[in-house]
């Protein structure tokens, strides 16, 4: 149970960073877990806006069981409240704006069976906040033979953590930026418990990779950056990289798209900080591919989300490459 009662029927949240305090009959900043008559509940358990067969590399997870399918399911509403965010048609939405459909863990996980998936991910929206249905769902998911993983914002408490995390396999975070004014202006929350939920994730074994998405102006000066390089290759050189391409959206769309030239000098700031596995994404190029970081070979090609993987060890030089394979 991630909550306490704090009097006056009032409830401490501690599922997610924001701690919220909840009145009775009031929500958290997340607008879907409430104070009902002082205790709190969800509102959301099993109610799924979206449900699709996607790659892993969607997520995306490129060092996760390469090549296979993944059953992602989202629900509404999130703890973020991003200008940029490209999903705001769900994650601005509450379950009394938004139809649902109810899909309980158990079906949730025959579902996943019955299209050939590997694993179940919860995307689309934060994860964070349907906690209780991702944690019933994970342990099912893992009973059944299928992975787990999370696409999140990385905002969840320790003890949120430490509670999913024997049953949580992979997780992508997104990294908004590298700044505290960052997510106090944009986000509407604070950079330090992301990262230490990454290093968190990574201490207990969860795979991890990261995303930051480049939002010119606002993220992409190299300060930021080099920071953002430096931290993940403290945690681990071999953590994947996913430099993404912004496109303008929801309350940003008098920001450009970023042009590749940024993507480029983000891409040659992170090798030089040490991290070994780079990307870029919402782009075509060469850095789709993993490579070999001894010797250079192509590991595994990507065109799009078609890929062609030859295992885990380089046919040239024979170095292991760490990625966690089916």
């Amino acid at each position: 149970m991630l909550w306490e009662s704090v009097g006056d029927n009032a409830v401490h949240c501690f599922l997610c960073a924001h701690h919220c305090k909840i009145a009775v009959w009031e929500r958290g900043k997340c607008h879907v877990r409430q104070n009902l008559d002082g205790s709190l509940k969800t509102l959301i358990y099993a109610e799924v806006s979206s449900m699709n067969v996607d790659p892993i590399e969607k997520k995306p997870l490129f060092h996760f069981h390469p090549g296979s399918r993944v059953f992602s399911l989202g629900s509404v509403s999130c703890n973020f409240t991003c200008e940029h965010c490209q999903n705001y048609s769900i994650s601005f939405a509450t379950v009394d704006e938004l139809g649902t459909m109810e899909i309980p863990p158990e079906r949730a996980v025959q579902l996943a069976l019955e299209r050939n998936c590997a694993g179940i991910a919860w995307t689309y929206n934060e994860p964070t906040i349907w906690f209780e249905y991702t944690y019933d769902s994970a342990i099912l998911a893992k009973e059944a033979g299928l992975y787990t993983a999370y696409v999140t914002n990385g905002y969840m408490t320790r003890e949120a953590l430490e509670t999913i995390g024997p049953y949580l396999d992979a997780a992508n975070v997104d990294v908004k930026g590298f700044t505290t004014p960052f997510y106090k202006d944009v986000c509407k929350a604070r950079l330090g418990p992301v990262l230490r939920t990454c290093e968190r994730m990574h201490e207990i074994g969860v795979h991890l990779e990261l995303t930051y998405l480049i939002i010119p102006g606002l993220n992409d000066d190299d300060e930021q950056l080099t920071q953002f390089s430096e931290w993940a290759a403290g945690i681990d050189p071999n953590v994947p990289i996913h430099f993404s391409r912004f496109h303008p959206d929801w309350h940003m769309l008098d920001h450009p798209a970023t042009p590749l030239e940024t993507l480029e000098r983000a891409h040659h700031i992170a090798t030089h900080a040490g991290l070994r596995f780079v990307y870029l994404g919402n782009v075509a190029s060469a850095h789709e591919n993993t490579y070999c970081p001894e010797c250079g070979e192509t590991i595994i090609e990507r065109r799009g989300y078609a890929t062609k993987s030859r295992g885990k060890h380089c046919p040239t030089c024979g170095h292991e490459v760490p990625v966690i394979d089916q």
